[in-house]
This record gives structure tokens, sequence and C-alpha cells, in this order.
């Protein structure tokens, strides 16, 4: 299915050239994602996969293009007001509040909803998406393992009620089992009716929920890869390629 048939442009990168301070990092990014898709960005160590959800949430510093989200340009936002747009976020690190309880994270990532009175049915519903960490509501953060963590991560990005939901490494570190539990749970977000833009450093993995892919090396997409190609491509092999044909 080609998605651009069927399907409204919820994000678009246009020529986006970004980094942290006058350091570009990501040069000439150019992508869509389109409603309800779950597309992945895979590439290798410091090839800029951070650095462009960074870019998008308004951390990293813009120096050239446009990210539009909903036909709104999210130039020179600060985060707080993105989140309010509808774009949530679930960093690798530092993702949630240690010295909290599991419940009380929630409750913090719907902080920017105010006294909206459906928020304590929302955390059953998440409750529900998530029994791992249910079970663990009236927990401190810090007392859970890796793969609940990662899971609180991305529960509490949700208590914001976003339409797009950018996640970074999700299963950095987890054991082959807690990670695909996860992406299994990334794969029914999506079904809920959010938009995932998922960066992945494990490519396999990745692959079984992606609708579409794209390859970014040295700061730069070097493919865009849809999902009927998926099973024909050698998407480590273009790693290599894309390093070579950077020097």
């Amino acid at each position: 299915m080609n998605p651009e048939k069927h399907n409204e442009v919820i994000l678009e990168l246009r020529s986006v050239k970004s980094g942290y301070g006058k350091m570009e990092v990501l040069h000439e990014i150019s992508i869509k994602v389109f409603k309800k898709e779950i597309v992945v960005i895979v590439g290798p160590n410091g090839a800029g996969k951070t650095t462009l959800l960074n870019t998008i949430f308004g951390i990293a510093t813009l120096h050239d293009g446009e990210v539009i989200f909903k036909d709104k340009e999210l130039n020179k936002l600060k985060p707080y007001r993105i989140v309010s747009l509808g774009i949530g976020y679930a960093p690798q690190l530092g993702n949630i509040f240690p010295n909290l309880t599991v419940d009380d994270n929630l409750t913090m990532g719907a902080y920017i909803r105010g006294r909206d009175p459906e928020i304590e049915s929302d955390k059953e519903e998440i409750y529900r998406l998530f029994p791992e960490i249910a079970r663990r509501r009236n927990q401190k953060g810090k007392t859970l393992s890796g793969g609940e963590r990662q899971m609180l991560a991305v529960a509490r990005a949700l208590m914001a009620k976003p339409k797009l939901l950018l996640l970074d490494e999700p299963t950095a570190g987890l054991a082959p089992k807690a990670a695909q539990a996860l992406l299994n749970k990334v794969t029914e977000i999506r079904e809920r009716g959010v938009t995932i833009l998922l960066v992945e450093q494990n490519v396999r993995k990745a692959l079984g929920v992606a609708d579409r892919v794209y390859v970014l090396v040295s700061g730069r997409i070097i493919k865009e890869i849809s999902k009927e190609e998926l099973g024909v491509v050698n998407i480590e092999d273009l790693f290599f390629k894309g390093s070579n044909n950077q020097k």
C-alpha cells in the first residue's frame, strides 16, 4: 500500500539542517510521516537519529528548513508548546521521574492537560494497555526493571494524548523478550490511532513493526524503504555504503 494515496501527511521535514549551537549534525533532511503510520529511522551510531527527534521537538537548533506538523510550522517553538499541539516524546534517557511512583509519573505526563476530568479514566486505560506497570502503580520508578521503565516512559508520553509519538531507542539495553514486548505495544498504540516515529538501533526487530523506513547515515537520508521492499533490502549493507559515500 502506498500511504500517500490513502492518508494525510501529519509530519513533514523540508530540507532541514540542524544540530547543537553552530554545529550542524543533520544535512538537508526531508521526510514525511503519514497519519497512523509507524515510520522507523535506522542508521549506525552517530548518524544523527536522536538529533532528528530533538529537532522535531524543539531541543536541537534548527539552522535551516521547515518542520511542519498538521500544517503548522514548528520552527522556533518551545517543547511545551509542541506537546500542546499534539506531539509526545519518550527519549532514550532521563525519560521517567525515578523518585515518583508509577502513578505520579503518569500524572506528570498529563500536566499539560491541567484539570481535565478525564485524566484518571485515561490512566486506567493506560494501565489496561500496560498491565506490566499497572501492577506496580504505587512503586517508585527507580524500582522498575529496564523493560518496565521503558513502558512507563511511553505510557507517560501517551498521557498528554498525542497525535504523534516520538520514540528514541525504546528497546535499547533490553533483553530480547522485553524488547519484543515493547515493540508489540508500539503496534497496539498505532492501532489506537496514534502515529509513531520510531528511532531504533535494533534493525531487524524494528522492521517487524514498520510501515516505512528511512535510512540515516552521517546526517543524511540515503534511502526511503517501503513496506513492500523491507524483506529484500539489506539495510546494514546500506549503512556501510552510505558511510563510504560521505567520505
